[in-house]
């Protein structure tokens, strides 16, 4: 591609973090404790500095996830009543205790609470049982302890549900409102090829070039890209330079 998007300032701390996975690559590693090489706190900077031109090397992915994201993000907001994800329990979550409130404690003491007055009924009822099998007190005891013990699952398979379907909620928050499973998906796929490619293609071998060769190795034959003329070390001197 003659003129490769820059990498926008939203994406950089995407870039970040992948540079830091590469900067952890076995070879890399391996590189960075040869004699001479740079420090891994140096050829951070020098990655982050040169951040667009390594970004390049995955401009076709880069530009495929960029414009199917300002895509979506375009796209008009469904009509007013209506969830793109999960409706129903969903919105009575988000209503009653999306972001905090008194659902998520209810969640967390109601099955505890609901146990410990099952675990007491239950073992009043047997003790009066076993003292007096024909007192009318027991039966009841056993029944109301059983009943307990049932609403405490109850109540923690609410409160799973719960946490699920947040976690539903909070995953599909990066993505616009009014965007369908499909069209997420296919983002989520075109965000997952343009890191893949900007790893193999972009950060590792710029990473290898700046770095001695690992001998018994070999960095730059063993993965895609490495050898490339776009990324040479910085202290690397051509036969024309010599002299």
């Amino acid at each position: 591609m003659s003129n490769p998007p820059p990498l926008l300032a939203e994406d950089r701390p995407e870039y970040e973090r992948l540079l830091g996975e590469a900067l952890r690559d076995r070879t890399v590693l391996t590189a960075l404790r040869a004699p001479g090489a740079l420090t891994s706190a140096e050829l951070r900077v020098q990655a982050l500095r040169e951040a667009d031109r390594i970004a390049a090397a995955a401009a076709e992915e880069y530009e495929h996830y960029t414009a199917l994201r300002e895509s979506l993000r375009s796209t008009p907001p469904p009509p007013a009543g209506t969830e793109p994800f999960a409706p129903g329990l969903l919105s009575q979550l988000r209503s009653t205790g999306g972001g905090g409130g008194i659902f998520p404690v209810l969640t967390v003491l109601t099955p505890i609470l609901a146990w410990a007055a099952a675990l007491a009924l239950l073992l009043l009822g047997y003790l009066v049982r076993a003292a007096d099998p024909s007192a009318a007190l027991g039966g009841p005891l056993v029944t109301a302890g059983w009943t307990a013990l049932a609403a405490g699952v109850a109540a923690m398979a609410v409160g799973i549900i719960g946490l699920v379907l947040t976690a539903l909620r909070d995953g599909s928050a990066a993505t616009p409102d009014g965007t369908d499973r499909q069209q997420a998906a296919e983002l989520a796929d075109a965000r997952g090829r343009w890191r893949t490619a900007l790893r193999e293609r972009g950060l590792l071998p710029y990473l290898c070039a700046a770095l001695p060769a690992v001998p018994g190795t070999g960095p730059r034959a063993d993965r895609p890209g490495y050898g490339s003329p776009s990324f040479t070390s910085p202290d690397h001197t051509g036969p024309d330079e010599v002299g």
